[in-house]
Parts: C-alpha cells; structure tokens; sequence
C-alpha cells in the first residue's frame, strides 16, 4: 500500500485527524454496474489512507462479504440481524485483512427482511437507528445497496448523508437511473433532508470501445462536475480479485483497475475537502 500516490497518502506517514464520520450509500438498482467492486476497493482505498472504513454489506447476494475475505460459514452476526434488532452493528461487524477496515456481512436471510419489516414502526430508520448507536469511532461507513429500490435500498438512503452511483459505460446507462434519481429526491423530502448526490463514477471502461467515450459525455453534459473525473477501466485483475477474496488493490496493486480506485479515493477526499472549505 506504500504505493499510493502523493496526494493520497497522508503527509509524513502519520494518520491523519479524524474527519466526522460520513455515510455513503453506494448504490444503483441496475445490476452488473459494478456497485460492489467500487464499494469494496474504494473502501480499501480510504483505509490505506489511514481512514477508518466501515463497509456494512446491504445485498442479501453478499458478494462484497466475499470480497473482503469473509467465507458464508463466519457470517453468523449479519446486517440481516441488525434489520430485524436481534444484534448491534459493533458486534456484527468484522475487522478484514485489510488493515483500518471493518466489514458487517450479509446472508441471503436479508432478502426476507423486507416481508418481515412490512408492518413495523419506522421500518425505513433501521439502519440509521443502528448506526446511531454505533460507539466505535469511523471516519467513512460505505452501504453496498442490493440492485433494487426496495426497504432495503431506502433504509441505506435514510441513513446516509451521501449517495455514489456507479454507471457502467454502456448505451443503457442513463436508462432507469432517473428512477434512482427521483427515489433520492423523495428520501430527501420525505425522510433525510440532509441527503445529497456525492457523485456518479464510470465503470467499465473501454478506451478501445468509441461507444464508452459517447456515453461518458453523455452522462457528464447530463450531471457535469457531479460526474467524477475518474473512469474505472474494464480489467480483467478486477474481476478476478473476488474469486481471491481480495479486493483488486491487495490482489494486484499496479493494475489499471487498483490504481483507477486509488484515484477514485483521491478525488472522494479532495471533493469533501473542498466541501469543507479545506485548501488542498
């Protein structure tokens, strides 16, 4: 990890302060966008920056779980059991082998949890509610939503104050998102005011491929400076890596793809740097 660029690492090698804790839901109801891998190595990004990263696995699949390392068998504590109150956060989650990095797993049991929730009180404040009594101090919690916009899509977006939208460079890629776009809005209304687009990140790109750079101006002269200036290539290392349970930076660290999310978590810091009014 001692490959980061400049701008990334923290100066002198020292951690630096902790930032108040910012929560992003990652998400898009599309799937195939590559949501989780930019949840799970962006996450490891932040966390070989020395933040500390909480990635709380919201999709029933469980496949940023698998990501991160952790076998089906150790998920006996999961976000399923923090939806229906049976656990905490702090005692579901896990630390990963990725120093700074913390992860709640997922089991298929959460795809019934929607069922389960459908006549409870402040069914859509699950998660907030959980997150607010989380006592351990983390400077980024990432939420990897399920390809959906269903109770479980609407508790990460009750709980987060931002939300990172993956788009896969492809023709459809406006298709359907401005569903996502008008749930945010009515989250926003409706349940969390404080709720805002973080930005939207481009996936699976082809340079080879002139259709990727007409989508990719489409979606920025539709959304402009919301549109990161990072593009996360089409690689072959970044797909493999889940097999591995890795994420891409600890499986291969000098392919195009790590060093895509390596930017990726360069530009997330500088944006909330900028926000904050912070030179630099």
């Amino acid at each position: 990890m001692n490959d980061l660029p400049s701008d990334v690492r923290p100066a002198g090698g020292h951690a630096a302060a902790a930032a108040p804790r910012r929560i992003i839901a990652v998400a898009n109801q599309k799937g195939g966008v590559g949501k989780t891998t930019t949840a799970i190595n962006l996450a490891t990004a932040l966390a070989a920056c020395e933040k500390r990263v909480l990635v709380i696995d919201f999709d029933p699949q469980g496949n940023a779980s698998t990501g991160l390392g952790l076998d089906r068998r150790n998920r006996k504590l999961n976000s399923y059991d923090v939806m229906i109150e049976q656990t905490t956060l702090g005692r579901a989650m896990v630390q990963t082998a990725v120093p700074n990095l913390w992860l709640v797993p997922a089991a298929v049991d959460l795809a019934g949890a929607e069922i389960e929730l459908v006549d409870v009180p402040r069914r859509e404040f699950r998660l907030r509610d959980a997150l607010g009594q989380l006592a351990e101090p983390f400077d980024y919690v990432l939420i990897d939503c399920p390809p959906a916009l269903g109770l479980l899509t609407i508790n990460a977006l009750t709980a987060a104050d931002q939300v990172l939208v993956p788009m896969q460079c492809e023709f459809y890629a406006l298709e359907g998102l401005s569903n996502l776009i008008t749930t945010i809005e009515r989250v926003r209304r409706a349940l969390n005011p404080k709720l805002e687009i973080q930005g939207l990140v481009l996936t699976m790109y082809d340079k080879r491929n002139n259709l990727c750079d007409m989508v990719a101006a489409d979606v920025r002269g539709h959304f402009g400076p919301k549109v990161f200036e990072t593009v996360i290539p089409r690689n072959v290392r970044v797909s493999e890596a889940p097999s591995h349970g890795k994420p891409v930076l600890l499986y291969d660290l000098r392919c195009a793809g790590a060093q895509a999310y390596i930017h990726l978590a360069s530009e997330v810091l500088q944006r909330e740097r900028a926000a904050e009014g912070v030179p630099g």
